[in-house]
């Protein structure tokens, strides 16, 4: 690899690192308050939390690489651009499609890295935190032993602890169990305690009371009790074979077994054409955005006042690509053998870098306006 080549891709590398770093980020805050505050206003530890998070990482960095390697290339090109270095490399011989080298370089390690994420990293993410997340919601502990919360682990039941301490006790419990139309029973007591029995686990309260209102009579009865044991198997029901998604599922294991793959998540020719075909679109996206940005920017050539213009204009063709994108997603779901229109808006993307390449280069013919010969003066 060249001087400038390997000059060129260090300072894009470096810019992609920081870019993706910010951006990575800013998604990963979003997300992190919405799941604080699901996992631990459910009672689960500062542990579980940090799994979750970096099980939805590979996902967040799937969606911000291609922005962060497209604005490392325009910040990098701008750079150049106005310090006269790109001016002086091609003063010496280097032409556009030369710059473009170590661009296509950064834009492979970009494909690569998608690549890794898209067909390997975010399936298996993906799919464990699913098996978390179901494993999280069968956690009879995690479910009711949080302090100061009215508790529904199910329709019809209300639980209550004011405290507990550590050695497990719950102080203070309330228990209201409404599930049934013809009576219902509110348990309280001074303490109780969660014990696993050979039925299932059972909640044993201590010193407390127990009404049982009676409809449509409307009669209440009261029942002191010294303690008590509650089945409380029943307020947590059994969670059923949790169906795969395809987004679960690996690229090998798509193509390996597409049939048995669809039979299982029940989902259509088109939906798996579309899903299977989208994690080789994503990498070419990646590569086609950092070159696009540094052809539309080289375009321009030197000026005083800056590239400013071709940046919007490279930001357009990318908000254009992506909005050809999602418009030509919706065929390949209702008709799966379209698949190919899916690589479309990145394959016009390289084309037009290719254009603007060989603008900048000028090898496109130019339509020149031919210049009238003005009459002879007459003698």
């Amino acid at each position: 690899m060249a001087r400038f080549d390997r000059y060129m891709l260090s300072q894009l590398m470096v810019l992609f690192g920081f870019f993706a770093l910010v951006l990575v980020a800013i998604y990963w805050i979003n997300r992190a308050v919405k799941l604080f505050e699901t996992l631990i206003g459910d009672g689960q530890t500062a542990l579980v939390f940090a799994e979750f998070t970096a099980l939805t990482l590979p996902s967040v960095i799937r969606v911000v690489l291609p922005i962060a390697g497209f604005a490392a290339t325009l910040f990098v090109t701008n750079r150049l651009s106005t310090e006269s270095e790109l001016t002086v490399m091609q003063a010496t011989g280097f032409s556009p499609w030369r710059l473009a080298r170590p661009v296509a370089y950064f834009g492979l390690i970009l494909a690569l890295m998608l690549s890794v994420l898209t067909h390997l990293l975010v399936p298996a993410s993906l799919k464990q935190l699913k098996l978390r997340e179901t494993e999280i919601s069968s956690n009879i502990t995690a479910r009711l032993l949080t302090e100061g919360t009215f508790l529904h682990p199910v329709e019809g039941v209300t639980f209550y602890i004011r405290e507990i301490t550590p050695e497990g006790r719950m102080n203070d419990v309330f228990l209201s169990d409404r599930r049934n139309r013809d009576q219902s029973v509110t348990h309280t007591a001074a303490s109780a305690y969660l014990v696993r029995q050979q039925n299932g686990p059972s909640l044993v309260m201590l010193d407390g009371l127990t009404q049982r209102l009676e409809r449509p009579e409307n009669r209440l009865s009261t029942t002191h009790f010294s303690d008590l044991s509650y089945n409380i198997s029943g307020f947590l029901t059994q969670e059923k074979s949790v169906q795969p998604l395809l987004r679960h599922f690996s690229t090998a294991e798509l193509r390996a077994t597409p049939v048995h793959i669809k039979l299982r998540t029940g989902v259509q020719d088109g939906v798996f054409a579309e899903e299977f075909h989208s994690r080789f679109v994503q990498p070419l996206f990646a590569f086609t955005a950092a070159l696009l940005g540094f052809a539309t920017l080289l375009s321009g050539g030197f000026s005083r006042f800056g590239v400013w213009r071709q940046i919007v204009l490279s930001l357009g063709f990318l908000i254009a690509i992506k909005a050809l994108e999602g418009a030509l997603t919706e065929p390949v779901l209702s008709h799966a053998p379209l698949w190919p229109l899916l690589y479309l808006p990145s394959l016009l993307g390289i084309g037009l870098t290719g254009l603007l390449l060989a603008h900048s280069a000028g090898q496109l013919p130019r339509l020149k306006a031919r210049a009238r010969p003005s009459p002879e003066a007459t003698p």
